[in-house]
């Protein structure tokens, strides 16, 4: 027979999963995976960014023309719509659940429901965040 905190959890993970049902999050997310070419754009700008986190992590300078090449595709990522729907709809997953998270965690460390003054305020998210 699972607790009350187990029925309470899985209403709270009913409510986010129609949330992001009937926000659309869900539907950009497919459309972007079912889009090779908007796909391949993002996955080659992921690629050319991280090369440059690595050359600046090691110190390496970084070529004016890389640098360049990445705002050029940066650009032309964001004008595509499919695209720019997923990015959007990652937002509103990550927004989603630090909202969740910072919720739940203020509720243990005050041991009341926050005000919307509690969750005003900064602080942390919730031990292991890693927003900081």
């Amino acid at each position: 027979m699972p607790t009350k905190i187990e029925t309470k959890t899985n209403e709270l993970c009913t409510a986010i999963l129609e949330q992001i049902q009937t926000g659309g999050i869900k539907q950009r997310i497919d459309t972007f995976l079912s889009d090779a070419t908007a796909r391949g754009a993002y996955e080659t700008l992921m690629s050319k960014g991280q090369a440059l986190q690595e050359k600046q992590h090691h110190g390496q300078p970084l070529d004016p023309t890389e640098i360049a090449a990445f705002e050029k595709d940066r650009d032309a990522l964001l004008k595509n719509p499919v695209a720019a729907g997923f990015l959007d709809a990652q937002e509103e997953m990550h927004e989603l659940q630090s909202s969740v998270k910072k919720m739940v965690g203020k509720t243990i460390e005050l041991g009341r429901i926050p005000t919307a003054e509690d969750l005003a305020e900064g602080g942390s998210c919730g031990s292991g965040c890693g927003c900081h």
